[in-house]
């Protein structure tokens, strides 16, 4: 499976005004619903939160990755925000978040597919190289050329 073949057009936000992490959130599953992978957008949301409860997914590097398996969903998906000022996420290393990627999974999925986007996601985003082209972005054409890499 490649990443790119998750993210629909809808739901590539950038850039997202967003005042809050909670304000992403929202727009972020309001484009997945828009896409067509989201179904149930409470069930979703409640879901994504429960996740964020347990620790945040600010993994640092300016990245967050809420994610949310969930009956509300579906079919896997994946949802794209680059946000025009930056947000507290209480990221792992105190950084603000410039970046997001959301990960949608029903909640009948089979295995750990949740866990194989976000381990997929990870890996690329530890390369220096990929987070500050990533970081540059300024259009959707460059996005996916970029994410076609994973």
């Amino acid at each position: 499976m490649k990443i790119i073949e998750l993210l629909n057009e809808h739901a590539i936000l950038m850039p997202l005004n967003a005042a809050s992490r909670e304000e992403c959130i929202h727009a972020m599953i309001d484009a997945l619903e828009q896409s067509g992978a989201v179904a149930d957008k409470s069930a979703y949301l409640e879901a994504v939160m429960n996740r964020e409860e347990m620790s945040s997914t600010g993994i640092g590097f300016k990245v967050a990755i809420p994610h949310g398996k969930s009956s509300g969903v579906k079919e896997p998906a994946l949802a794209f925000a680059k946000l025009a000022n930056p947000l507290d996420w209480s990221s792992i290393d105190g950084q603000p978040v410039s970046i997001v990627f959301m990960i949608a999974v029903p909640e009948e999925a089979k295995g750990n597919e949740h866990l194989q986007i976000l381990v997929a996601l990870s890996r690329k985003l530890m390369d220096d190289d990929f987070r500050s082209q990533l970081l540059s972005v300024s259009d959707r054409g460059q996005l996916l050329k970029l994410l076609e890499t994973i």
